[in-house]
């Protein structure tokens, strides 16, 4: 028999999926509608943009937080929506720049369009999950929800479903063989007895969903529970303990029928990775137009200031672990690249006068955008460490090697968090992998902007710059 699926069965990702759709149908009829209004004919060329502008934006909206308005985070939500903004506004610039189309189109309409449709989107956004918060927090759609087995995973599990209406779940009760006394439960717990009273609990009061939240290593019990729970309409779900490891991108996959519970993976695989590397290539390449007098003048300077080559390599780790050469401007009277590499110094004495300069300014790293275009680093990743730095520090620190899941950055989360220059000690290493472990785990194209934009404001009066 085919059941009706109601509401609140609808999975996140789905729900994710039809609001980036939405977002993206509303900036289209936005501009749509400003063309009737303004009086402007909307032929192939507007036909066009708009195909463009729903791809691209749909796309880049991915790796956005969409659960923000019932969490009362509206400055969060509204930063975010003005940054995917003006990036997508940057990208159609940048496209009628390259393509020389951009005559075709009313700049009039074109502005107006640029500076309303924030607004829209708000607005959009804000009756999007207001109307969702209604609807899933009616009794028609809502479901009651337990947990077998009270611990700390169940409380983190039961603390997050207010945080999605969009599952529609209300809980109930927890059950554990171990005593209420024992578990030191509380109000919160909503202790209903032990693990073999469940299955007519459920029956009796009609539970929709049931959390299994016990230890992995407790599988005869598990399997003992699922035999009982046959008897049930209920909808069933393991929660596997597997926050006792570092997660990095975790997330579940379904191969062939089979799922498989990533532990950690790149940010960037798939669209991610297509859309990580045009914006690279996009940024570095208007970055590297900008700045070439910049750079001339540079290389001016050190070669008129002392002797050796303006640029040199260094050996670093890449993406995957893999040896790749970066470019500097040259900032010392050496060009070590050996087995031993010393850290520079406050008062390294074989620090250039132009090249204190140069490193206090962040300006030496300016060649490494060349790497962004050949595609061995990023703008915003992990900074590259060198080869013998690594070698020291991924027996030491715990997680140093999971950095190299993703290209290394120009900047990275770290650097703007004050977690610049020499690391003398351990622990300043282990708050560096801190950050470039917890940028993996949240990577956005937001993030990445933020990161891009705080660079800018801290780079000239970092303390840890020298």
């Amino acid at each position: 028999m085919v059941r009706k699926i109601s509401k609140s069965e609808i999975k996140q990702p789905t729900l994710m999926v039809l609001k980036r759709l939405m977002d993206s149908i509303v900036i289209v009829l936005s501009l749509r509608i400003l063309a009737e209004v303004m009086g402007t004919p909307f032929g192939n060329a507007y036909i066009s943009l708009s195909i463009i502008v729903f791809l691209v934006y749909f796309i880049i909206s991915d790796k956005w937080d969409t659960q923000l308005w019932y969490r009362n985070d509206i400055w969060r939500g509204t930063r975010k929506i003005l940054f995917s903004w003006l990036l997508m506004a940057g990208i159609v610039l940048f496209v009628g720049y390259v393509t020389k189309n951009s005559a075709q189109y009313s700049r009039a309409l074109l502005l107006t369009w640029f500076v309303t449709t924030p607004i829209v989107l708000l607005l959009a956004e804000g009756i999007f999950w207001a109307v969702l918060t209604k609807v899933m927090k009616t009794g028609k759609a809502g479901r009651t929800a337990i947990v077998a087995g009270i611990n700390t995973l169940s409380r983190q599990l039961v603390q997050r479903l207010p945080d999605h209406p969009n599952l529609g779940l209300e809980f109930a009760g927890g059950f554990d063989d171990r005593s209420s006394e024992r578990l030191m439960v509380d109000a919160s717990d909503k202790y209903q007895g032990n693990l073999a009273d469940l299955p007519d609990f459920v029956n009796v009061n009609k539970i929709d969903v049931i959390f299994i939240t016990l230890p992995m290593v407790q599988e005869p019990r598990i399997l003992d529970l699922l035999d009982r729970l046959k008897d049930t309409t209920a909808s069933i779900y393991f929660v596997p303990d597997i926050f006792i490891v570092d997660l990095v991108q975790s997330r579940v996959e379904d191969i062939g029928g089979m799922p498989a519970i990533a532990v950690c993976e790149t940010p960037f695989f798939g669209v991610n990775a297509v859309l990580k590397r045009s914006v690279d290539l996009i940024l570095a390449s208007m970055i590297v137009v900008m700045i070439s007098p910049l750079l001339v003048a540079i290389m001016l300077g050190i070669k008129l200031t002392s002797k050796g080559p303006v640029i040199f390599k260094q050996r670093r780790y890449g993406l995957d672990g893999k040896e790749i050469a970066i470019y500097k401007f040259r900032s010392m009277t050496v060009c070590e690249d050996s087995g031993d590499v010393p850290q520079a110094t406050r008062e390294d004495t074989r620090i250039t006068k132009i090249g204190r300069f140069l490193r206090r300014t962040s300006l030496d790293e300016l060649p490494q955008f060349f790497n962004v275009l050949q595609g061995s680093m990023s703008i915003v990743g992990p900074r590259p460490h060198a080869v013998a730095h690594n070698e020291k520090y991924r027996k030491i620190v715990k997680g140093y090697m999971m950095r190299h899941k993703v290209r290394p950055g120009i900047t990275g989360w770290a650097q703007v968090n004050g977690l610049r220059g020499e690391t003398e000690t351990i622990s300043k290493m282990e708050n560096r992998i801190k950050y470039d472990l917890d940028y993996l785990r949240r990577w956005s194209i937001y993030l990445d902007l933020k990161i891009i934009f705080r660079t800018v404001t801290v780079v000239f009066r970092d303390p840890n710059a020298y």
